[in-house]
C-alpha cells in the first residue's frame, strides 16, 4: 500500500507543495510543529532513511538545503532545524523547522494553522526558494 506521502506524491491526496524535482517533494506538515514546519521527500518510497543509496542520500540532502534557505528567507526564525524521525509515516521524510527557542521543535507538539495561512505560507516559501 503506498505511504500518505506517496499519495501525496500522485496527487491522490492534496498537499501544500513548495517545491518539486523529478526526484523530490517539499510540502507543508499538516500536523506542524510552528507555522512554515516543512517536509522533504524523496519520490521513490523508501522506509528507513539509511536505507537510501549513497546518491539518494546526497541529493535529497542538497534539495532539503535549497528548501531550508527559501524557508527561512520566508519565515520569521533564527534558524531552520532539521531532524529525521522516521516513524510516524513509512516513507523517508525530512523535517524542517523554523526555530527561534530550542522549544520550537519538539515531535508531538503540533499546533493548528487555518487552510488559508496554509496556502499563505506555501506561496510565500515557495516564491523564497531558489531554482535549482
Amino acid at each position: 500500500m503506498a505511504s500518505v506521502f506517496t499519495r501525496i506524491i500522485d496527487r491522490d491526496l492534496p498537499g501544500y507543495i513548495v517545491a518539486e524535482t523529478d526526484r523530490h517533494i517539499a510540502f507543508l506538515d499538516v500536523r506542524p510543529m510552528v507555522e512554515g514546519h516543512t517536509l522533504c521527500v524523496p519520490k521513490r518510497e523508501v522506509d528507513y532513511y539509511y536505507d537510501l543509496t549513497d546518491d539518494e542520500l546526497t541529493e535529497l540532502t542538497l534539495f532539503t538545503k535549497r528548501v531550508a534557505s527559501g524557508l527561512k528567507a520566508a519565515v520569521d526564525c533564527q534558524r531552520i532545524a532539521n531532524g529525521v524521525l522516521g516513524l510516524e509515516v513509512p516513507h523517508v521524510h525530512v523535517h524542517l523547522v523554523p526555530v527561534s527557542t530550542t522549544s520550537d521543535f519538539r515531535f508531538g507538539k503540533v499546533i493548528e494553522v487555518p487552510a488559508a495561512r496554509m496556502q499563505e505560507l506555501r506561496d510565500t516559501i515557495a516564491a523564497a526558494i531558489p531554482p535549482a
